[in-house]
């Protein structure tokens, strides 16, 4: 057995301290539960980005907006300002900053999830990503979100007209109030934190988002029907503190930015496998599931075609607008 002596012990603790010295911790918010698709997907994030660094680079995932108060847009001024280190939010949201983030979501734009991820992917993806440093952002990647789907507590949903009177929450983006509005619905822009206790005392009737969303905060306690409308693409946006991140080595800059990538691919296939379940799940808990027919979407189509000039004008660039549209036809 190799002897210890002095010299070793010292030579030791000095690599454990180099170590212990490099090592860096990083807080990353997610607006969902612990077993939301985004939330799980940030954990994987966490896993790769440890796995990556050999344990030495750290991130700390806080879901539920516990960081910034279920204020999401508070957050995104806190994560430019650098009270948060790192933010998972979407990016309607993000419209709120930059219209041109808009453009994702104009209704039944894009047929499938493999065409928005090519968006993300592809040069008007990274011209968004890019354009979130002009509100103090580092982006660090774009990750795809289920399509959208309607619940409420009133009737099953099959034209355009059933909405008409309802009281439906959306996100606080003029684009999903014009598409809403244009069916005779009463869109009700509301922090998704406050959505639950809303249907609960029938302040709104429904909200829409991806299926997994009733499920992860348990809405079909306060829900009784569910439509299977793809109505709206919606995309998560990863950003940094720009300060926080220029302050780590190449190391782990590489380390994250590969991990996110790797982390966009599993949580594609991993929200695909879910959807099934997350309507069994739904079913289960006593909800009505409908999914509308081809027929049937042409009426939510029609609609959202006849509001092209409303939408181009939201997004406020209409050559952006041109490109989103130019890369949908060609791909």
């Amino acid at each position: 057995m190799k002897k210890l002596t002095i010299r070793s012990l010292f030579a030791a603790a000095a690599m454990l301290s180099a170590t212990f010295a490099h090592a860096e911790t990083l807080t990353l918010s997610t607006p969902d539960p612990d077993t939301s698709e985004i939330t799980l997907a940030a954990n994987k994030f966490a896993e790769l980005v440890s796995a990556k660094t050999n344990g030495e680079l750290t991130i700390k995932v806080f879901p539920n907006g516990t960081l910034y108060g279920g204020d999401p847009s508070a957050a995104v001024k806190q994560l430019a300002g650098g009270s948060l280190d790192m933010l998972l939010n979407s990016t309607s949201l993000y419209a709120t900053f930059n219209p041109k983030f808009t453009a994702i979501a104009i209704p039944y734009q894009f047929r499938d999830i493999d065409q928005l991820r090519a968006y993300l992917d592809g040069e008007p993806g990274q011209e968004l990503q890019s354009d979130l440093s002009k509100i103090g952002i580092q982006g660090i990647d774009l990750w795809s979100r289920p399509l959208r789907q309607i619940t409420n507590s009133k009737l099953p949903i099959t034209s355009p007209a059933d909405l008409k009177g309802m009281k439906l929450r959306v996100p606080n983006n003029p684009l999903w109030v014009e598409f809403f509005g244009a069916m005779g619905a009463a869109p009700t822009p509301m922090a998704f934190a406050e959505v639950y206790n809303a249907l609960q005392l029938k302040v709104v009737d429904g909200q829409e988002n991806p299926i997994n969303v009733p499920v992860s905060a348990k809405l079909y306690e306060v829900q009784k029907y569910a439509t299977i409308s793809n109505h709206i693409a919606d995309a998560w946006v990863l950003g940094m503190n720009p300060a926080r991140y220029e302050s780590l080595s190449d190391e782990f800059k590489t380390a994250l930015n590969e991990a996110a990538v790797e982390t966009e691919a599993w949580k594609a296939e991993n929200d695909a496998a879910d959807i099934e379940k997350s309507i069994e799940t739904l079913k289960a808990n006593g909800m009505e599931v409908n999914e509308l027919t081809d027929e049937q979407r042409k009426a939510f189509i029609d609609v959202a075609t006849s509001l092209d000039a409303e939408f181009s004008a939201l997004v406020k660039d209409q050559a952006f607008f041109d490109r989103t549209r130019a890369f949908v036809t060609a791909n």
